[in-house]
């Protein structure tokens, strides 16, 4: 009797501490992804949260990378709300015959405020403090009627762990934007914001980041090897 005891002992210490551990040991990936070329994109013009489509191009690009993960398996394809990542989303998800599960706000672009839609040439003579400042500090910006960077960082990772939360141990696709995107991925990394422009988003780079035990790794960063480029 005393033996049978001890072996159920064991038994369920097994049961209540190893398999637990097993299951939140499970590794969650989220392949991030920048939308497609805008004629925005082409000006250079910003565009945060105007509703610019994709271009033809950036229809090309988007096809390009809906083909190079084409087989690789996808669980799960979320998107932001505004048409340029979700029809780059769109595009990836019916090769897999799946759609988007859902679209959440808080993967939009950073809000530029009163600088939307401006030319370089228009937001240096507007607002030259400000634009000096964005290619300097960035994390000191704050946009008049927009937001800034920290706002940014703070609902892009939120979105980022609530995806994760929700599906672990899956592959899931976030269509999202630059700014968007670098910020979570700094955050990731632990970078600070002021070394923002040291982690560049072209259009429809793929990164890939994995997450096993609230622990996040950065496997790739701004790979746009599907459109035949090699960024040196």
């Amino acid at each position: 009797m005393r033996l049978l005891k001890i072996f159920l002992a064991v038994v369920f210490a097994w049961v209540f501490i190893f398999v637990p551990a097993q299951v939140s040991a499970e590794t969650t990936t989220v392949i991030l992804v920048r939308h497609g070329q805008t004629s925005y994109n082409v000006k250079n013009q910003l565009q945060g949260f105007l509703d610019i489509p994709l271009n033809e191009n950036g229809i090309k690009q988007a096809k390009l990378l809906a083909k190079s993960l084409k087989d690789y398996p996808i669980d799960v394809f979320i998107s932001s709300p505004l048409s340029r990542a979700y029809v780059t989303t769109e595009t990836v998800a019916k090769t897999h015959g799946m759609t988007i599960a859902y679209t959440d706000d808080r993967l939009r672009e950073i809000n530029f405020g009163d600088l939307s839609g401006l030319t370089v040439e228009e937001r240096t003579e507007k607002f030259p403090k400000e634009v000096k400042l964005w290619a300097e500090s960035p994390s000191l910006v704050t946009f008049p009627n927009g937001e800034n960077l920290r706002d940014l960082q703070y609902r892009g990772r939120a979105a980022l762990e609530d995806a994760v939360a929700k599906y672990p141990g899956k592959t899931i696709f976030i269509g999202a934007h630059s700014r968007l995107n670098t910020a979570i991925i700094c955050s990731v990394l632990g970078i600070d914001l002021e070394k923002f422009w040291q982690v560049p988003q072209s259009n429809t780079c793929v990164n890939v980041l994995k997450c096993k035990d609230g622990v996040w790794e950065v496997v790739t960063i701004n790979s746009v090897s599907h459109l035949g480029k090699l960024i040196m």
